[in-house]
């Protein structure tokens, strides 16, 4: 197998304009055909993106005998459903975070991973800021790990966005508070044992639009996050030691066309005075990410991050949502 040959479901603003051209730039991945059930739609973004084949149904797609994996970046709702049924196709699957709207519907895709690759698709661990920020924390270069703080808003009210729909899975928590877990469980290189957290929804849409939260990972190790939908755009994340801190400035939308940097200070001149930079050149995040993938298909690698890590994070963010409810500490289950 020279190159794995991709299908993408859906035509998605994020797969159309973000995940999609990134795959298309590493030469192990060939996208060979996109599916939509408006096949205009499909065609529109084959003759865009230079694609073989546009189907006029996922059926189709996932019928076609020249696809070895799927992208799946559908709304929350379809995430399993769908995966499910490319799985029952013999296809591999990139599932789009979060991998489904709760743990126990998440659970459904634990046969299928038995016969077929599952992974939920966080670019941002493909990232080399991301990789050395972790390699600076175990080196012990900022001391002890003590705090990692997260933000993470944009501002969008428009009612007919998937986002803004409480019945398929829309609000803060699951399009972005996902980032913010997955950034404490991979800085921290563990997994929280409790949260407590504060809800606020639309009075309208229902969903959550600013959510923050607090996760013990025990030991003393904090996260807090807020996230917000209805707020300005922005994102940072500050990972806190007990000698130094790391800034990473642009965590999650790490532009593909232009170098990205960290900041390392050691907090002898306030105001960031006394901060370092370390920058990265221009990097895909979204081709590291489907050239991994497709290297674990090729059995040249194995799955970085597999189901059970998707499962994990979606425990973590059910018990995000009780808390909120309950307003009340809630144990984290499956740790």
């Amino acid at each position: 197998m020279q190159t794995v040959r991709w299908g993408i479901l859906s035509t998605a603003k994020i797969g159309r304009t973000k995940a999609v051209p990134g795959m298309m730039k590493s030469p192990l991945c060939q996208v060979v055909a996109v599916a939509s059930r408006n096949e205009e739609a499909a065609r529109a973004m084959a003759a865009e993106l230079g694609i073989e084949r546009a189907y006029g149904s996922y059926g189709a797609l996932l019928a076609d005998p020249d696809i070895d994996a799927i992208y799946n970046p559908l709304p929350n709702h379809l995430h399993v459903p769908m995966t499910l049924a490319a799985a029952a196709a013999g296809k591999h699957v990139l599932c789009e975070k979060p991998i489904a709207i709760t743990a126990d519907e998440a659970e459904a895709l634990k046969q299928a991973s038995s016969q077929v690759l599952i992974a939920e698709a966080f670019m941002v661990r493909y990232h080399p800021q991301w990789q050395r920020a972790r390699e600076i924390i175990r080196g012990g270069e900022i001391g002890e790990l003590r705090s990692i703080q997260v933000i993470f808003s944009y501002f969008n009210v428009n009612p007919a966005d998937i986002r803004n729909r409480a019945d398929i899975g829309g609000g803060g928590l699951l399009d972005i508070g996902c980032y913010a877990v997955v950034a404490g469980r991979y800085f921290f290189d563990a997994e929280p044992t409790r949260t407590t957290a504060l809800m606020d929804r639309d009075p309208t849409s229902r969903v959550d639009r600013t959510t923050s939260a607090l996760l013990d990972f025990g030991k003393g190790r904090q996260l807090i996050f807020t996230v917000s939908t209805q707020s300005v755009p922005f994102q940072r994340i500050q990972l806190l030691g007990s000698k130094g801190r790391v800034e990473i400035e642009i965590p999650f939308n790490a532009p593909p066309d232009r170098p990205t940097r960290i900041l390392i200070d050691d907090g002898s001149a306030h105001g960031g005075l006394s901060a370092k930079a370390i920058e990265f050149p221009v990097i895909d995040q979204y081709e590291q990410q489907g050239a991994a993938f497709s290297r674990a298909i090729r059995g040249e690698a194995a799955l970085d991050y597999g189901l059970q890590d998707a499962l994990m994070n979606m425990r973590i963010l059910d018990a995000i949502r009780r808390s909120a409810e309950t307003a009340a500490w809630e144990d984290i289950a499956g740790r």
